[in-house]
Parts: structure tokens; C-alpha cells; sequence
């Protein structure tokens, strides 16, 4: 037997903190040591921002996902600032979300997964360790739970005392995201209110007015026939849960617990944990310590990874195949999905391996706008979409779900859409701390496009059986 087949077979014993062993990437460089263990410590001490019976059930559905019973809308913040902390923040990316999920759900005919990104991203990797501006170089901002945005010294430096306010920000949206899930706001008729408000006036009302009439036919019918509020909590609450990208490990390792039910790891810090295009390597610390939690979990696809790289991936965060374990999250750049997703899905249905494909449409195709910002093209991201769907028909596989940066503000960061935002219009309402949002009106004609996709591609067994 080789020394790989051993390895593959006995992997070296996992602890909450053996990544510290792995060569580890992105992670910040603190200059106080002494007070990151004693954040640590504090962290570990304070109560879990979700439970891991609720992990349990998001896998669930997720293996419903995989087996094409259900669609995955991920969605939220690029990342999660302390200055924009306000309720109406959070309530509006939580409305759009919804909106999203109920035109793709009453077009699918299946159940839509909602996970959110929010309450826990606020770090994220860069492509440089510093930044240069008029001769100054400081270290790039890595978000808010490790240094500031404005270009100073004292912002810039690595800050362990930010991990206890991203825990104690993450605690509040939590909370508040749970008081709308399940206290009468995400009311599935105050949902379709938002999307008939949402379709008067704008420039492609005719061609969403024939949907929303239809479902305001369903939701009569189902109204006569009894079928209420009262009667019926599913149309008055959602399950919503979190995800963010597991990047900063110390602050991971402090909120992985045991449960208590299972005496399984689960880092309860959110319900899903990513891994990205920059850390996901088989070697690496971020893999090592995503092996061992028993939450969901995913990692990113870009076009440089290698159907030896994924089979190794795979082996070491599923080596049980278990449904709903793990989701790949496809990130190649609008022009670049045929050359580079077919061998990855035939590598996957070769093995027999089980896995939830989503596509994140957005970070393949970033570009530096002429008048000098970051953006991304509304049509670059509807063409990966719409490739990443074409591929897997033809693989005869299942395009399990989608993953964008959003707000439900009315920002202009990405160009483009029914409402023709352009490059002079990006200085407007450009608020992002890193990365280009897509605003409410854009996410949800994007939904409203994914919905006529899935409509149109429902499966035979899925459209006989009146899924």
C-alpha cells in the first residue's frame, strides 16, 4: 500500500488546534501575542452563536441539494463592517433574500435553502499583504474583525481586541435575524407584498408580472382551502441560517465546542464554513481545521484547481461521502466556466462522490471600472450563471444553488442591470468596504432569471410528479 493510500486510511489525529501544526495563509500577523490568547480565552468562554442540532438540519437539507430536491440561495455582505451595523442593514439583506428565495421556490416547485452571509464575515483574503499609496505602505485591510479600512498605521495594524466586537456584532444580527425568521416578518404574503411593491415602475414589470400573478392565484387558493397563518406556521416563519468564510482559525478554534449530544466538534461560530480559492490547500491549516468540525461545509473552485487537488480535498473534509457534508462553490470568471467546470464534474461523478455544486458568480469576474473602482458587470455575473447551469445539463448533473455578495440597499457597485447603472454612477452610493455588492434590484432580477432557468430545466421525474 502506497504512503498515501495510509495516510488516506489513517489520517493524523485532528484536535480543535492541530492546524496550528499546517502551514497556514491570510492569517494576520499580531504583534501582541499575550493579548490574542487572551481573546482567545475570553471566546471560549462565551456562549455559541448557533447550535449544532441546527447544523444538523442544514445538512440535511443540503443533501436534499445534492440530490436535486432542492436549490441553495447563499447570499449576504462581501464583507461585514462595524460601521454599517444597523438593524435596517441587516433587515434589508434579509428581506432580499427572502424575495429571491420565494420567486425561485414557486418557479422550481422545489424547497430554496437560505443561508445567509452575515453574522460572522468579516475577514477576507487578499491578493497582496500590503498596500501602497503616495509612497506609504501599510498592510492591507483584511476586514473588520482584524483591521480598519482607513489608511493609517493604527487602523491598519492587527488588532485581536476586533475579534470580541465581530463576536458580539455577530451575536446582535443573530438575534435579530431569528426575531424575523420566525416573529411574523418573513410572512410569505408580506414577502410577495415586497415583490409586487418591487416590480411597480420597474423597467421589466411585464415580463415578472405574469409570475407574481400566478403565485397571487396560489396563495388565494391556498387561502380558501384553509390553508392559513394560523393553521400553518410554514407560511409565516423560515428556517435562515449563517455562513461565512472560516479564514481567521483563532477565532474558529474558540468557538468550536463539543456537543453535547453527539460529543462531536462543531464550530459554532455559524452553521457553514467556507474555505476560499487562496486557502484551500490539501497541506494547508484552513483544511486541516475544517476536517475535523462536523458542520456543513464548502470550499471555492477557482479555474487553478486540478481534479487531483479536488479528489484530495474531498478525501480529507468528506472521507465518508456523507450527503450535505460539503458544498463546492464554483468561482471561475464568466469566461471561463466551459474550460475549466466539465472535468471537474465528470471527476466528481467518475468517483461517485457526493457533493452540493453552487456558483458564486461574482469574484471571477472583478474589474477596475474607468473612472477608478472596483466593480463587477451585471451581465458577466447573469453569463457565469447561466454557463454554470448549461455545463451541468449537459454533464447531467445537478446546478445545486447559487452564492452572491448582496445588500438590500440601493447601492451602485456593480454596473449594469435593468436600471443600466454605469461606471459614472459607481461614485453615487459606493459604500462597500471591499468587494462590489449587488444591490436589491439587481439580486432580485437576478432571481426572477434563475427562476425562468429552473422552470424551464425541471427535471421529468421532478415536473410529473409535481414537485
Amino acid at each position: 500500500m502506497s504512503i498515501k493510500a495510509v495516510e488516506k486510511n489513517n489520517p493524523a489525529p485532528w484536535a480543535p488546534d492541530s492546524w496550528r501544526q499546517k502551514p497556514a495563509k491570510q492569517l494576520p500577523v499580531y504583534e501582541d501575542l499575550a493579548a490574542l490568547e487572551k481573546v482567545e480565552a475570553t471566546l471560549k468562554n462565551y456562549p455559541p452563536l448557533v447550535f449544532a442540532g441546527e447544523a444538523r438540519r442544514l445538512k440535511q437539507n443540503l443533501a436534499r441539494v445534492a440530490n436535486g430536491e432542492a436549490f441553495l440561495l447563499q447570499g449576504g455582505d462581501c464583507a461585514e463592517s462595524f460601521a454599517e451595523f444597523h438593524p435596517w442593514n441587516i433587515r434589508d439583506t434579509f428581506r432580499v433574500i427572502l424575495q429571491m428565495a420565494i420567486v425561485m421556490t414557486f418557479a422550481a416547485r422545489v424547497p430554496v435553502v437560505k443561508v445567509g452571509r452575515i453574522a460572522g464575515q468579516f475577514a477576507k483574503p487578499r491578493s497582496e499583504a500590503v498596500e501602497t499609496r503616495d509612497g506609504v505602505t501599510l498592510p492591507s485591510y483584511k476586514g473588520d474583525i482584524i483591521n480598519g479600512s482607513e489608511f493609517t498605521p493604527e487602523a491598519r495594524r492587527h488588532d485581536p481586541q476586533r475579534i470580541v466586537q465581530a463576536y458580539n456584532q455577530s451575536a446582535a444580527t443573530l438575534n435579530l435575524v431569528r426575531a424575523f425568521a420566525h416573529g411574523g416578518y418573513a410572512d410569505l404574503h408580506r414577502v410577495h407584498q415586497w415583490t409586487l411593491d418591487f416590480l411597480k415602475g420597474h423597467p421589466l414589470e411585464d415580463r415578472y408580472q405574469d409570475l407574481a400573478d400566478r403565485l397571487d392565484q396560489t396563495l388565494a387558493f391556498m387561502a380558501a382551502a384553509g390553508i392559513t397563518v394560523e393553521n400553518s406556521p410554514q407560511i409565516r416563519e423560515v428556517d435562515f441560517f449563517t455562513s461565512h468564510e472560516a479564514l481567521l482559525l483563532p477565532y474558529e478554534q474558540a468557538m468550536t465546542r463539543t456537543d453535547s449530544t453527539t460529543g462531536e466538534w462543531y464550530d459554532v461560530s455559524a452553521h457553514m464554513l467556507w474555505i476560499g480559492d487562496r486557502t484551500r490547500q490539501p497541506d494547508g491549516a484552513h483544511v486541516e481545521f475544517l476536517r475535523g468540525v462536523k458542520n456543513p461545509i464548502a470550499f471555492k473552485c477557482g479555474p487553478s484547481l486540478s481534479t487531483d487537488d479536488l479528489l484530495q480535498l474531498i478525501d480529507i473534509l468528506n472521507p465518508e461521502n456523507e450527503p450535505g457534508r460539503l458544498t463546492l462553490i464554483s468561482r471561475m470568471g464568466h469566461n471561463k466556466v466551459a474550460d475549466h467546470l466539465p472535468s471537474l464534474i465528470r471527476t466528481i461523478q467518475k468517483e461517485g462522490r457526493i457533493v452540493t455544486w453552487s456558483c458564486d458568480p461574482m469574484h471571477g469576474n472583478t474589474h477596475t471600472s474607468t473612472t477608478g473602482y472596483k466593480t463587477r458587470a451585471f451581465d458577466n455575473v447573469v453569463k457565469e450563471v447561466e454557463q454554470f447551469f448549461a455545463v451541468h445539463r449537459a454533464e447531467g448533473s445537478h446546478p445545486g444553488g447559487v452564492h452572491f455578495e448582496l445588500t438590500g440597499q440601493d447601492v451602485t457597485e456593480c454596473t449594469g442591470g435593468a436600471y443600466k447603472i454605469t461606471d459614472d454612477h459607481l461614485s453615487e452610493r459606493y459604500h462597500t468596504h471591499c468587494d462590489p455588492r449587488l444591490n436589491a434590484s439587481q439580486a432580485l432580477e437576478l432571481a426572477f432569471m434563475i427562476a425562468d432557468d429552473l422552470q424551464k430545466h425541471l427535471s421529468p421525474v421532478k415536473a410529473k410528479a409535481g414537485a
